[in-house]
């Protein structure tokens, strides 16, 4: 019994190893997408430990008859595929605002917050250069006038530079 509970965390601590990958210490690009239309965020991450990191978004939407901003901030484990393949999830939230003009000419503008979850895939390139695509569901919480109390599903394609 005892050698079978010494093998078994010997092999926990061989699949961290294995696991555990350098990603790269700081990342700056875009992040394409949208949940209501076209949207674009100026997209930073910021490495804590060998698969942990911080990633901030500052983004804005518009629409045919909205505009706004949102700031998001996340918390992400990351974890190696294979050869530069990683796929990641976490945790965060933000806050925005927004312009709405409905068909009668009345203009609402309010501010919101919002929990979010986030999974994705990502490839590092040889040169610092990373790519991803994830997908992001947001509950936001705001006032009444526009219906932004509800789950929004934002997929994006990502391009950043490492460094």
């Amino acid at each position: 019994m005892k050698t079978y509970f010494i093998t078994g965390i010997l092999v926990f601590i061989a699949s961290i190893s294995l696991n555990a990958q350098d990603i790269s210490k700081n990342a700056l690009g875009l992040r394409l997408g949208g949940n209501d239309g076209f949207g674009a965020e100026i997209s930073y991450q910021h490495a804590l430990s060998e698969n942990k990191r911080l990633e901030f978004d500052l983004g804005w939407r518009d629409g045919k008859n909205y505009d706004g901003f949102k700031l998001a901030a996340l918390h992400q484990w990351v974890w190696n595929i294979e050869d530069g393949f990683n796929w990641y999830a976490g945790a965060g939230g933000g806050l925005g605002s927004y312009s709405f003009n409905n068909n009668n000419g009345n203009d609402y503008t309010d501010t919101f917050a919002f929990i979010a979850g986030d999974i994705g895939i990502e490839y590092n390139f040889d040169i610092p250069l990373l790519i991803s695509l994830d997908f992001r569901p947001e509950i936001g919480f705001g006032n009444e006038t526009y219906d932004n109390n509800d789950l929004d599903f934002d997929i994006a394609l990502g391009i950043r530079y490492q460094f």
